[in-house]
């Protein structure tokens, strides 16, 4: 009696599994047919490869290259710490630690809780790690790789940027279609992998942190396949060598003390002149028949005067002209000290054997984008720079730095420069005091 009730129990049971099995046989074969997406027809040629390079130079491709140091994890499990210039990236998991040559894994090292061991399939599957989990975080960057193709795809109205990677990696044959915004910085992208099996799967691509770097990368994605999250961590990208090289120039030129000063006079080329209430923010200029007490923080608190008469009704073009002439005249004598404001990037470069700073302004002042290499004597004093603006008008059009004088105050301030055509510029009287 006992084998019959566990016969029936065991049919009862094996007919309750199939039906289960066709069920989700079923809702995956409708979600397949459902989502699944034929990979689309690109249009390959000039038109490609330019819209290829509208979105690289949207993302900062340039400060990317430069980048020292990228880190990240992937889903809390993998853990990164990528010494790009030096071809070489931290990979942890678990006990694990691989320190992985990029270009030569041969000479990758192995750790087991923290003991060196020879573990060859441990360096296979950081590579792996590495692959795969550096991709969610800079594909974008890697569109011009060897072994990629470039093709543009109609998407919903718009030109959507297909990029095929028919080499390299761990998955060489996989598409990716990424969906630009109006600046052709990529907001999402549908994949046709080798991995998933479903064409078109989208993932977001649109949460991104600015870096120190200057390069934008995205703290996460979300899948459309079943809303799958992928979280990177506390991604971060800096420069460290450019960084200390940055400080160098600081304590040279006596940045403390400069931080500390409550009042700079200085004139420029002899036609304008000012008188920076730098501790309130509150600014004097000074041209022609002109006066205006500029208010940086809030241009409407500014008053102007015209042949020393208050004006009534403040005329906010020439608050906008004085607002403008501040932000010139002004980096011309405090340049330097401005190496880390928010929207600065700092990357080393070499110009004639000579290792210098660049400086690039993504933001803030009145021409965000443009750039200065510093070059310095053997104090860290910048002695002249290298102009590269993004107008085209400099491309690396030099300007010295010169009779740097110890202020008041303490710190250290320009008087002159000198142009590559012979013609030179005067701060006048320079003073900093407290």
């Amino acid at each position: 009696m006992s084998f019959t009730l566990f016969d029936n129990s065991m049919k009862k049971f094996f007919k309750i599994l199939a039906v289960l099995i066709i069920l989700i046989v079923g809702f995956l074969a409708i979600y397949y047919f459902a989502n699944n997406e034929e990979l689309p027809e690109g249009k390959k040629g000039k038109e490609a490869e330019a819209l290829a390079i509208k979105m690289y130079n949207a993302i900062n491709h340039e400060a990317f290259e430069n980048t020292e140091i990228i880190e990240w994890n992937f889903r809390n499990a993998h853990f990164y710490k990528w010494y790009k210039q030096k071809n070489s990236v931290e990979v942890s998991w678990d006990e694990n630690k691989v320190i992985l040559n990029t270009k030569d894994t041969s000479k990758s090292e192995v750790y087991v809780n923290d003991n060196k061991t020879n573990n060859q399939e441990l360096i296979a599957t950081a590579e792996a790690y590495f692959n795969n989990d550096s991709f969610w975080l800079i594909a974008p960057y890697k569109i011009f790789d060897p072994g990629t193709e470039r093709s543009i795809v109609q998407h919903e109205g718009k030109e959507a940027l297909m990029i095929t990677y028919t080499s390299g990696g761990t998955t060489p044959g996989d598409s990716y279609l990424w969906i630009l915004d109006d600046n052709y910085i990529p907001t999402s992208y549908k994949m046709w992998t080798s991995i998933i099996p479903i064409g078109g799967v989208s993932a977001t691509w649109s949460n991104y942190k600015t870096t120190e770097a200057g390069i934008l990368l995205p703290k996460n994605h979300t899948l459309s396949i079943f809303d799958l999250s992928m979280e990177l961590g506390n991604v971060k990208a800096y420069n460290k060598k450019a960084n200390a090289l940055a400080n160098k120039i600081l304590t040279a030129i006596k940045h403390e003390k400069y931080k500390k000063t409550k009042f700079i006079e200085w004139s420029f080329g002899g036609r304008r002149s000012f008188k920076w209430d730098k501790e309130n923010y509150i600014v004097d200029v000074s041209w022609e028949d002109f006066r205006v007490q500029l208010h940086p923080e809030n241009l409407d608190n500014s008053i102007v005067f015209f042949e020393g008469e208050k004006q009534e009704d403040t005329d906010e073009k020439i608050v906008k002209r004085a607002w403008d002439i501040f932000n010139n005249d002004s980096f011309w004598l405090v340049a330097p000290h401005k190496l880390y404001d928010n929207g600065v990037i700092r990357t080393l470069e070499t110009i004639d054997d000579e290792i210098g700073l660049r400086v690039t302004y993504t933001s803030g002042g009145t021409t965000p984008g443009d750039s200065y290499v510093w070059l310095l004597d053997e104090d860290y004093i910048p002695k002249s720079y290298k102009i590269y603006l993004k107008n085209g008008r400099m491309n690396g059009t030099p300007a010295t730095w010169e009779n740097w004088i110890t202020t008041e105050s303490g710190t250290l301030l320009p008087t002159n420069h000198t142009f590559s055509n012979g013609a030179t510029l005067s701060m006048g009287e320079v003073k900093a005091y407290n």
